[in-house]
């Protein structure tokens, strides 16, 4: 059985395993900082704001996961002491400069009433049945929003994109990469979804 729950109601014991999640569902787009899923745990997990965080559990287990703001809100707010404890003073500098320039930061078409999802990842244990679908019915259906986006999905990634779609969610925007050689895909895509 599925259930959803915020991560402020789950209270702080769950955020490493909630922090895990993320971590490994980003893992490919957190290399720079450290390829040690371990490392990255103890260094991210300070920053996470469980209040702005969506649980998939799974048994108990967090399953998958998503962040909701709205507004002017942040998903995080990491501290420069807490990165340069893990990967070190140089590279923990860098790793915090690189989280808040590409990590904070609302929409630039934020307003009361439009709620960005974003971070959405699914533990790979459960990948392929059904968590994540349960848990983007439930964000779609939250209350007090008449729109949502998704911002910068890699435009690789079909199996959230056509996660995305099913629920209706259209393209708004494409980003080219810079050396998309390199990055191993050539666009950003933004989604957006309105209720009816």
């Amino acid at each position: 059985m599925i259930m959803i729950k915020r991560g402020d109601q789950l209270g702080e014991s769950y955020r490493r395993q909630i922090t895990g999640v993320l971590v490994r569902g980003f893992a490919e787009d957190f290399a720079f900082f450290s390829t040690d899923p371990e490392q990255l745990t103890a260094a991210f997990e300070h920053m996470l704001l469980m209040q702005r965080f969506v649980v998939a559990l799974v048994d108990g287990e967090p399953a998958a996961i998503a962040s909701v703001t709205s507004g002017d809100q942040e998903c995080f707010a990491p501290r420069l002491s807490e990165f340069r404890r893990h990967p070190g003073f140089r590279h923990g500098t860098i790793s915090y400069l690189v989280v808040r320039s590409q990590f904070l930061g609302a929409p630039d078409e934020a307003r009361d009433g439009l709620a960005e999802i974003a971070f959405v990842a699914t533990a790979p244990a459960y990948q392929g049945r059904g968590v994540g679908t349960a848990l983007m019915e439930h964000l779609v259906a939250l209350p007090g929003y008449d729109e949502f986006v998704l911002r910068d999905i890699k435009d690789t990634n079909a199996p959230a994109l056509g996660l995305y779609r099913k629920f209706g969610f259209t393209e708004y925007r494409r980003r080219p990469v810079r050396f998309a050689r390199r990055a191993g895909f050539n666009h950003y895509l933004s989604l957006r979804l309105g209720k009816v």
